[in-house]
């Protein structure tokens, strides 16, 4: 697992990160992949603040069952102000990893997970739960980031290259994507649809994912890859001040698969 602790204050800061226009647009274009139907059993590994399993449960309505497993208190705490959804079932939510998912065999319909495979340290072991709990034929819907397509502009690109690799120390495998087709293929899964799903960020702008990333790397990186508190808070201000001038491109990946 990864070195980010998912304590109270990172987590408000991922939910507010997740409230931005660009999150919004990344769990709609997720959503069309999951294609959920009325009364579909959706279960999604690391539910995290919740947002995406409220949306899910709409879908599903009341005859359907999302759930929910994560690993951070902090996370399934403010998951639970969203568990009560409008004509859809109540959100199930329970404090567990991806290695070790507490349901049954064949007790979902679709499974999903944005942004967690990246920091398993037993990916095949997760996809193996993943595969257990899926109904045959049942489908899986994977998101996660290749942390080597980031293009963030800098004044100094010598000090964003020191922070950006000790931003990957908080991951498994900042670069999963490559290989996660092929991780797919030897848990029982046939892969049906691959899609880049691109974050854009041109101008400063607060309410934007990288805006919102930016606090959580200055917090991080200090003390790593020999960043300093004064570097780490130098490279954050910098970006802050760029003002028009300012430029956030990353490349996230959709999988969606099938069980045999």
């Amino acid at each position: 697992m990864s070195n980010l602790q998912f304590d109270p204050e990172v987590s408000r800061q991922i939910e507010s990160v997740y409230t931005t226009p660009d999150v919004i647009e990344q769990r709609r274009v997720v959503r069309t992949a999951l294609a959920l139907r009325p009364g579909d059993r959706v279960l999604d590994v690391g539910v995290g603040p919740g947002l995406l399993a409220a949306e899910m449960a709409e879908e599903v309505g009341s005859g359907g069952r999302v759930c929910g497993i994560d690993i951070s208190d902090s996370m399934l705490a403010i998951a639970r102000t969203r568990a009560q959804v409008p004509d859809g079932p109540t959100i199930e939510l329970v404090h567990a990893d991806a290695g070790r998912i507490p349901h049954g065999t064949e007790s979902f319909d679709v499974v999903v997970s944005t942004q967690v495979f990246e920091y398993l340290n037993d990916v095949p072991g997760a996809l193996n739960e993943i595969r257990r709990v899926l109904r045959p034929a049942g489908r899986v819907v994977l998101l996660d980031t290749d942390w080597g397509s980031i293009v963030w502009r800098s004044t100094d690109d010598t000090r964003m290259s020191r922070v950006l690799t000790a931003f990957e120390e908080h991951l498994e495998d900042p670069h999963l994507p490559r290989t996660l087709g092929d991780a797919l293929d030897k848990a029982g899964f046939t892969v049906t649809h691959q899609q880049v799903v691109p974050m854009l960020n041109t101008g400063y702008d607060a309410r934007t994912y990288s805006a919102g990333l930016i606090d959580i790397v200055e917090a991080f990186v200090p003390g790593r890859a020999k960043v300093t508190e004064q570097e780490a808070t130098a490279w954050a201000d910098d970006l802050r001040g760029l003002g028009d001038s300012y430029f956030f491109s990353l490349n996230r990946y959709l999988f969606v698969a099938s069980a045999l």
